[in-house]
């Protein structure tokens, strides 16, 4: 639920982004005792803000391909566990187009896959950062775990009013998977 927005479109980019900190309690019930403050806040961000920090990183490490790797399976963990309160009819009309299929199957690996389902997820992995799609797949899997951390958003009033952009809140509304809007005073 948000209210009273009032065209600060910046705050509310941010609060969907981290789905007003879903995002990083996930994070940190999943890897609270296995990653450091810092590491869980550097994953929160690239989850947040994949682009942004995506550069950021590239220059800062050493192993990049050790890192990509790292990295996907731990947004498919988090993506996992995030996507276990949904169907999978659910899960799969959310996906990207570019990469639906894969991450569907590797999201749903301990279902799926009989003896060699651990292979079989590590090729994908692989497979991926060989092809240099690395990137593109965290900004994909980033912007899934982001709609899927708010299952529906409810806008209880005034979008419009002191803010600078309120066009740009409703142009991310519009087009947003799943809202709801209770006009305000403001809006009417």
């Amino acid at each position: 639920f948000m209210s009273d927005i009032h065209g600060e479109y910046e705050s509310f980019l941010h609060i969907l982004k981290n789905a007003s900190g879903v995002i990083k309690d996930k994070i940190t019930s999943i890897y609270g005792r296995t990653l450091s403050e810092h590491d869980r806040q550097t994953l929160s961000t690239l989850i947040y803000y994949p682009e942004q920090k995506l550069d950021i990183i590239k220059r800062s490490v050493d192993n990049i391909d050790d890192w990509y790797k790292i990295t996907l399976y731990r947004l498919i963990e988090i993506c996992r566990v995030i996507a276990s309160k949904y169907t999978r009819a659910s899960i799969r009309s959310l996906l990207p187009s570019s990469f639906g299929d894969i991450i569907d199957e590797l999201i749903h690996a301990d279902n799926d896959f009989g003896s060699d389902k651990e292979g079989y997820y590590n090729k994908c992995i692989q497979t991926i950062v060989e092809l240099g799609q690395a990137d593109a797949f965290i900004v994909d899997m980033s912007n899934l775990i982001q709609n899927l951390a708010i299952g529906k958003l409810h806008i209880i009033g005034d979008i419009f009013d002191r803010g600078p952009r309120a066009d740009i809140i409703l142009d991310t509304l519009e087009n947003y998977h799943s809202v709801d809007i209770q006009w305000g005073n403001q809006d009417v």
